[in-house]
């Protein structure tokens, strides 16, 4: 017979080129047990400022993804995707609408996410890291900028295809995250769900004092919110503990 009770079930829609955020997100929780992931992909491949790019996040595409997610009876559906970022919250808000709409389950997205972050920490001022073209990062920063957000520096590593994302080393890393957080800010943003900025989160934090809120643990922290289960251990952020 099924057991009457199960772990917490989180549903992940996932950019098709992503590398990093599956095995990420498992190796953030760990050898827990009262929580599962569970994901399901669509087709992205480039991040940039045009039609073409744009398309990739068609909320019908979200939709189609997201009841695939339903039927494995999850208890919320995360957008592990920072687009919104640069299209707008009230594209996320749509998004998540749209899903909760087609499935009756809650969900989020990594910009809601890390507007919730700001929200709850009472973030105001960011330093931004992603491995984005200039032209995406400025267009972030104006995004954040209407929610009340201030960048105070940002580092851009003009990289469009998604897939090498993942292929940034830590040490490709550490220079722009310190000179960064050399700006005291309220806390230091990897924006990329296919960006390795856990890895180095513990250090960065115990080397300069500033808290640093990566996407994918900041996708998995809302998620887990949302779920109702326990949090983060608080090397992937202290913040997010």
């Amino acid at each position: 017979m099924p057991s009457p009770t199960r772990p917490h079930r989180i549903g992940m829609i996932v950019p098709s080129s992503n590398t990093c955020l599956e095995p990420q997100t498992y190796r953030i929780l760990g050898d827990r047990t009262d929580v599962t992931v569970h994901f399901t992909r669509i087709p992205v491949t480039r991040i940039a400022l045009d039609n073409s790019s744009d398309r990739q996040f068609d909320p019908a595409v979200m939709r189609e993804a997201a009841r695939l997610l339903a039927t494995a009876d999850v208890d919320v559906i995360a957008w592990n995707g920072t687009s919104g970022s640069w299209l707008g919250s009230a594209h996320d808000q749509d998004l998540v609408q749209e899903i909760t709409g087609a499935t009756r389950v809650p969900a989020t997205t990594s910009t809601l996410a890390y507007l919730e972050a700001f929200r709850t920490f009472k973030t105001e001022r960011i330093a931004l890291f992603t491995p984005y073209t200039d032209d995406v990062n400025l267009q972030v920063i104006a995004s954040y900028e209407q929610e009340g957000i201030k960048t105070v520096d940002h580092r851009a590593l003009g990289l469009s295809d998604n897939e090498s994302f993942a292929r940034v080393t830590d040490d490709e890393m550490r220079p722009g995250s310190l000179e960064l957080a050399a700006a005291a800010p309220d806390a230091l943003v990897y924006l990329c769900t296919n960006l390795y900025g856990a890895n180095i989160t513990a250090e960065i934090e115990d080397g300069t004092g500033v808290p640093v809120l990566d996407s994918v643990a900041v996708t998995l922290w809302h998620a887990l919110r949302l779920a109702g289960a326990p949090l983060l251990d608080p090397r992937w952020g202290k913040l997010l503990a």
